[in-house]
């Protein structure tokens, strides 16, 4: 046990100096991070699909949980091994802890300088130092005996000064996440806010909520979040850019103000994740403000033979979509307001991309940099050669939000309530079907846009008994969406959504 200890006293003390060392600068980042970053840079498809469906958007939340798991169980092997077995090779297990972190921030996107190695590097040799004092204290000496015969006389002591090493550890750690806060950019958005003269949440369009459906508006707050950033990034509006590159007759470069200056368009547009399962969450509405993308790029000039837009990201993520998508009058921007507010941190401030119609993955590039216009054949971007496609519309899909699968409800009339979406078309009718019975049309909300998703009520008189709910839409061009199922990877979700309800007697 008290093996264990130590190399979990360790780790935590190496991992909090590194913490500590990667505050000094913006450019130097935390090891957890940097290997973060290297495994969903890696991980298979697959298993990022599975990880969205068992977390949802507490994804990297567990993938930092997982890092820092194993990471604590590796430190406590070193322990024993340093106490029990081998100095020489716990501090060699230290030095590999190094090795991986300085590996992971040198494979960042953004291809990072020699000097992002420096926390990994001396949080791997507080590691060792740990271990070495450890085993000092415990045995006497440094040699490599295989038994441990600590001193009875100086446990007391060692216990209290490894309680100390802790407290101190955990204080380093907390001290480098304040340091590290000082790099935030939430004082830039209120800024921002002032300029703009926030208007605050929008109201929904007369006749757009349905009744028993989700909210017209998803609250910025509970607006689905899936991107590959691990932390957040922060930039300040008054230093960003965005540059328009590749295959334009002029290239760009605009300041937030220039930006700005060209004029807002506001539109009601949802947005849609490719990991969304049938039925699922990974969807949202929101009313954006922000620059035409069109009106944009033909200020640049787009040259014969561009076909595919990439949006690229501060921190090295890119997006690439359809030059074609822009000839049908679609609102897509550069959008820099969210539901009456500039951008949340975690949403894309100071700009990002919304491009109706388009899975996020292919074009919702938040913390935008970057527009490049090149070809297909030229250029992947980041998901493609992760098996996800290359052009990814928006599948038509209609979801229940009322009732829930496995509720309870009163025999007598019920109001089944939900949401369709088939952007940029539109829905023109959603129908519902009892126990695999008719297609019966349901009550349709106004329609605002054919980017927005359209709401739904169908009343019905529910018997007693187990029944099921099926749902369909019917998009503005007459197509009916279809009930074959596919799964998200590598183009969206297809099939109807059902739900099994419990009905009890009146």
């Amino acid at each position: 046990m008290l093996s264990l200890l130590v190399g979990l006293v360790a780790g935590g003390a190496g991992m909090a100096v590194a913490e500590l060392i990667a505050s000094i600068s913006r450019s130097w980042r935390s090891p957890v991070l940097d290997v973060g970053d290297r495994i969903v840079d890696n991980v298979p498809s697959f298993l990022k699909e599975l990880a969205i469906s068992w977390f949802g958007t507490n994804d990297k939340i567990a993938l930092l949980v997982g890092i820092g798991s194993l990471l604590a169980a590796f430190a406590a092997i070193l322990g024993v091994i340093a106490l029990r077995r081998n100095l020489m090779l716990a501090i060699a297990g230290a030095g590999l802890f190094g090795l991986i972190g300085a590996l992971a921030a040198l494979g960042s996107r953004t291809g990072a300088s020699v000097s992002a190695v420096i926390p990994s590097i001396i949080g791997a040799v507080v590691v060792g130092a740990v271990l070495w004092w450890a085993r000092r204290q415990v045995i006497g000496d440094t040699s490599t005996r295989d038994t441990l015969r600590p001193h009875a006389s100086h446990r007391r002591r060692f216990l209290a000064s490894l309680g100390v090493l802790s407290a101190v550890s955990v204080g380093g750690g907390l001290l480098g996440r304040r340091f590290d806060g000082r790099f935030s950019a939430e004082g830039s958005r209120e800024e921002v806010a002032l300029a703009q003269g926030a208007s605050g949440p929008p109201e929904v369009p007369a006749g757009a909520q349905g009744e028993n459906s989700a909210p017209f508006f998803t609250p910025n707050e509970d607006f689905y979040r899936i991107d590959t950033a691990l932390t957040v990034p922060q930039i300040d509006a008054d230093s960003w850019t965005l540059k328009i590159s590749g295959m334009v007759d002029n290239e760009m470069e605009l300041t937030y103000d220039d930006l700005v200056a060209k004029g807002l368009i506001e539109s009601d547009i949802t947005l849609t994740c490719v990991s969304i399962l049938i039925g699922g969450d990974l969807v949202g509405n929101a009313r954006w403000q922000g620059v035409r993308l069109d009106e944009l790029l033909a200020e640049a000039g787009i040259q014969a033979g561009a076909d595919q837009i990439v949006g690229r990201s501060v921190d090295g993520y890119t997006c690439g979509f359809p030059v074609a998508a822009l000839d049908d009058g679609r609102d897509a921007m550069v959008a820099v307001t969210m539901n009456g507010e500039p951008l949340p941190l975690e949403h894309g401030f100071p700009a990002r991309l919304v491009v109706p119609g388009i899975y996020g993955y292919a074009s919702a590039t938040k913390w935008l940099t970057e527009i490049e216009l090149t070809t297909f054949d030229a250029f992947d971007s980041y998901w493609v050669p992760r098996g996800y496609a290359a052009e990814a519309p928006i599948k038509m899909q209609t979801r229940i939000d009322a009732p829930r699968g496995l509720d309870r409800i009163p025999a007598g009339e019920f109001a089944i309530g939900g949401v369709a979406w088939a952007q940029p078309l539109g829905i023109q009718q959603v129908e519902v079907s009892i126990d695999d019975g008719p297609w019966e049309p349901a009550e349709m909300s106004a329609e605002v846009n054919g980017s927005t998703w359209r709401q739904w009520t169908y009343r019905w008189n529910a018997p007693s008994g187990r029944h099921t709910v099926t749902a369909r839409a019917i998009d503005n061009e007459g197509t009916i969406q279809t009930a074959e199922r596919d799964e998200p990877l590598p183009d969206g979700v297809t099939g109807h959504h059902s739900v099994v309800v419990l009905v009890d007697e009146a």
